[in-house]
């Protein structure tokens, strides 16, 4: 984790070297040496950081180091916040001030210097000299925990019944050749609890006799001792001449000998916490794959094990604890102990860790369990090994879900611009960083430490979220490296003091409102990250004035992120402006039901936005509420790369200039008008747009977007009392969604590769399924309320080949009828009803449907879910 605390502060002072080069030329080559050490520390961390935490000695020598490499960036950042104040004043008062600030500036990185120096020598006064090699001593505990032989159960090891059957049909029954099934899951899911269970059912052991092997893979994996634990538990007695040229076997000889004693014998060998691909490509090559009916049962933390393992069909499951009631050999919860029983299977949240050793004393175990969870050597091994194997380009994002609140479902755009703005994600040569940081999500996905909440049409994952017991692993080792902490209410200080406790940590979660987290003095002018998390919305929760939000600034000077969208903000301060370093600013209004009169009148978010705004030259994402006036100052933010916007368009004549940010790839909220008035060639890199449309013509908009290669997604919205009017839309290749609200007009043309299209609003009063039919790449078809005001709609034969989700919402009115002839909808697996009436005719020919969502609507109304063929595909939901 230091070591990426290190790089990332290692680039940064590299940034500031070439930024802020007029200024800091003075003390330039005192920061180019800094510069050097710490990156030459760094190379020394990345080599050896899975056991950092193993040795005291080399936990406090690095722990070190992440502190003066902090002191360094507050340094440089300190002196560059101090550097832009001077550039605001007088040519006099620069002239005087500039070289005392210089010479503040070279004495603390001297001071720097001579610390990490005295660092550097320490470490080889301790031995701290090949901390990267060996095997650490919790890998080795953990192995030796379950080293155990799988026959050696001391308890009845309960629930997982339906899983473990499934898994016993996968293995007794099938191809006769040999095929591999995964259980893939997290750190401590259970999957070795059901491996066992597995491996000592009684169909499994007389279908597969006598040869049954289990070994522990471990992350230290050595094939040559995996093949030789497997051929000591098959039957097989060498004589003295055999086991004496076994001994001088090398790996690969030992494997091919393996390979030999398997062939003709149907044999179950389980490899028990696999982890990497890698490893299983190593010992794959020993098992025959004509070995009639074989089976290899793999157990993993990483779906691409599963899906290297056994490409043609990988079974991955997924796994989650329906009960645990230890010692009750008849499995079957006594009814004085069912409820108390579902309470303990709802904090267990899914993941039963070891349940075989929860204690057997119901109360204690509901009342303790996350404390046993928490304070279970084994567990917090099992858990610990999954975040040490992590690349060190992953443990900051993966210690950064710790932020989020207990079991909130965190969108993948936030989380994403979250990183970028942290620093967390490189910029890899012509790949957008926003790219990698969805690579790297991906990869905690796979590694099953992250879950994914939803998933797009296209397979890829929009919202995520983490389990409460890995969540606390965040939060543990997140405070211990002050990375990240929470502050859930406000600490009880001393009779003389009226501040928190200080923290060095360098990002806050702050779970209590803004005015008593303002009330208190603040000790922490290092945080970074500041995140107001509103647990409780009211609609009588207060809007915040200027005096009150004037704080952050004094408090926090040296912030890169500030999410305020939890919080009512009747205007921003000025003082925002002055935060210089921020990447990442969100100011939300929370629209309530109740407004009071005397903060906003009929206004429903912010008068206007400063003008010293303009001085966040650093910042990537904004994300602002609703303006009275344009925020024309957005012209010199020319990092920007994400900003959503909602201002009233008004009488103000004054140009929103936006074609200066050359770096934009999201931009939502503009008008129409605006828009118009710039130059957008220049806005090469946009890829997501929203449009208000206003009263302007519309005539050259369809070359302006055209134009715009990277555009993939367009959301076109028209004020109540305008329409959008019609425009060509063939000539938009690269467009692939398309969102359009309010009055259309007549449907004439869409751009022919939209995989995702949503109508709302629109009125159209003729058979939209005519136009839409045709088009060939189509996924997502959505169609809200108001969208159409017919009656009948028809699908032909041939219409929508690639339709997988049909969703009818808000359709009000007469009852509709859709009607879908044969071969129509042919890939439909999703269809969704909401809050709609309708007959639909011809579902029972779709023959990929899978599910039906069905919201708020009158059963009695819908005959056509009496005819479906299989009635378990539907569900109801009421609102």
């Amino acid at each position: 984790m230091e070591e990426a605390v290190i790089s990332f502060v290692v680039n940064r002072i590299g940034d500031r070297l070439i930024e802020e080069a007029v200024f800091l030329k003075e003390v330039r080559p005192r920061i180019e040496r800094l510069h050097r050490d710490l990156r030459a520390i760094n190379c020394f961390l990345e080599a050896a950081h899975a056991n950092q935490e193993e040795d005291p000695r080399v936990h406090n020598w690095v722990s070190e180091i992440r502190e003066v490499a902090h002191r360094a960036e507050d340094a440089v950042d300190m002196f560059i916040l101090k550097a832009e104040n001077l550039r605001r004043k007088f040519f006099v008062k620069r002239v005087f001030q500039k070289p005392r600030y210089l010479h503040n500036l070279g004495k603390k990185i001297d001071d720097i210097q001579t610390i990490l120096q005295d660092i550097s020598r320490r470490r080889e006064i301790l031995g701290i000299k090949n901390i990267g090699e060996g095997t650490s001593t919790s890998t080795q505990m953990l192995q030796n925990l379950r080293r155990t032989t799988p026959r050696a159960e001391t308890r009845v090891i309960v629930g997982l019944n339906e899983e473990a059957e499934n898994i016993v049909e996968q293995l007794t029954t099938g191809d006769p050749r040999r095929r591999v099934v995964s259980i893939v899951g997290m750190g401590g899911i259970g999957k070795t609890t059901l491996a066992k269970k597995v491996y000592n059912h009684s169909r499994v052991v007389d279908h597969f006799q006598s040869c049954l092997a289990w070994v522990y893979v471990s992350q230290d994996c050595r094939p040559r001792d995996i093949f030789q634990q497997i051929l000591n538990q098959f039957p097989y007695t060498p004589t003295g001449d055999e086991a004496r040229k076994i001994e001088k076997f090398q790996e690969n000889e030992l494997g091919d000998f393996l390979h030999d004693q398997l062939k003709e014998k149907r044999f179950l060998v389980v490899l028990d916490d696999i982890w990497r691909s890698d490893d299983w490509k190593c010992l794959a090559n020993a098992f025959p794959e004509e070995s009639d009916g074989s089976r290899l049962l793999l157990t993993s933390r990483n779906k691409d094990v599963a899906l290297q393992a056994d490409a043609q069909k990988a079974e991955s499951w997924k796994l989650f604890c329906r009960s645990a009631i230890p010692g009750n050999v008849t499995e079957i919860c006594p009814p004085e102990l069912k409820e108390l029983g579902e309470k303990m299977v709802k904090k267990c949240a899914g993941l039963p860790l070891a349940i075989v050793q929860l204690p057997t004393m119901w109360e204690e175990v509901l009342n303790k369990l996350r404390a046993h969870f928490a304070c279970s050597k084994e567990v917090d091994a099992i858990l610990s090994l999954s975040y040490t194997d992590l690349p060190h380009n992953l443990k900051s994002c993966f210690l950064y879900l710790g932020l989020f609140p207990e079991d909130q479902v965190i969108p993948k755009r936030t989380l994403l611009l979250l990183w970028i703005a942290e620093g967390f994600i490189p910029q890899q040569d012509e790949q957008r960083m926003e790219d990698t940081a969805e690579d790297y999500l991906n990869e905690l996905i796979n590694r099953n430490l992250v879950q994914a909440a939803k998933v797009s049409v296209n397979e890829r994952v929009t919202k995520c979220r983490i389990h409460d017991l890995v969540r606390d692993l965040c939060i543990k080792k997140a405070k211990e490296q002050h990375f990240v902490e929470i502050q859930k209410d406000i600490v009880s200080p001393p009779p003389t003091s009226s501040s928190f406790l200080a923290t060095k940590s360098r990002r806050l979660g702050i779970y209590l409102d803004l005015e008593s987290y303002a009330s208190r003095e603040h000790s922490t002018p290092h945080i970074q990250s500041l995140f107001f998390f509103v647990l409780q919305h009211s609609p009588h929760s207060p809007y915040y004035k200027i005096p009150l939000l004037d704080f952050l600034y004094k408090n926090f000077k040296l912030l890169k992120v500030l999410d305020l969208g939890n919080v009512n903000i009747l205007e921003p301060p000025n003082s925002f402006g002055k935060l210089i370093h921020l990447r990442y600013l969100i100011l939300i209004t929370i629209r309530c039901s109740y407004h009071p009169p005397s903060c906003l009148g009929s206004l429903q978010g912010f008068v206007n936005l400063p003008s010293s705004f303009g001085g966040l030259r650093c910042l990537q994402t904004l994300d602002i509420g609703v303006l009275i006036g344009k925020p024309t100052m957005i012209q010199k933010m020319k990092n920007l790369r994400h900003l959503f916007l909602s201002y009233n368009h008004g009488e103000d004549d004054k140009p929103l200039h936006i074609d200066t940010l050359r770096n934009l790839q999201t931009l939502s909220g503009i008008w129409l008008s605006d828009w118009q008035q710039n130059d957008t060639r220049e806005l090469t890199s946009l890829r997501k747009l929203k449009i208000k449309v206003d009263d302007s013509t519309m005539s050259e908009f369809s070359n302006s977007i055209a134009k715009l290669e990277n555009l993939r997604s367009l959301y076109l919205e028209a004020s109540h009392d305008s329409m959008i009017p019609s425009f060509g839309m063939s000539s938009l290749l690269h467009l692939s969604k398309l969102h359009m609200e309010r009055s259309i007009g007549q449907l004439r043309e869409f751009p022919p590769n939209l995989t995702q299209l949503t109508l709302e609003d629109t009125e159209l009063d003729y058979d939209p399924m005519v136009i839409l039919e045709k088009l060939p790449k189509l996924l997502t078809l959505r169609l809200r309320m108001w969208s159409y005001r017919g009656g009948e709609m028809q699908v032909s034969a041939d219409g929508f080949p690639q339709l997988k989700i049909l969703q009818l919402s808000d359709l009000y009115g007469p009852t509709k009828l859709l009607n879908i002839e044969k071969g129509g909808m042919s890939n439909l697996t999703q269809l969704q009803i909401f809050r709609s009436v309708l007959d639909i005719y011809g579902l029972g020919e779709l023959l990929h449907l899978r599910r039906i969502d069905v919201i708020d609507i009158s059963l009695h109304s819908h005959r056509w879910i009496s005819s479906l063929p299989c009635k378990d595909i539907w569900h109801l939901y009421r609102q």
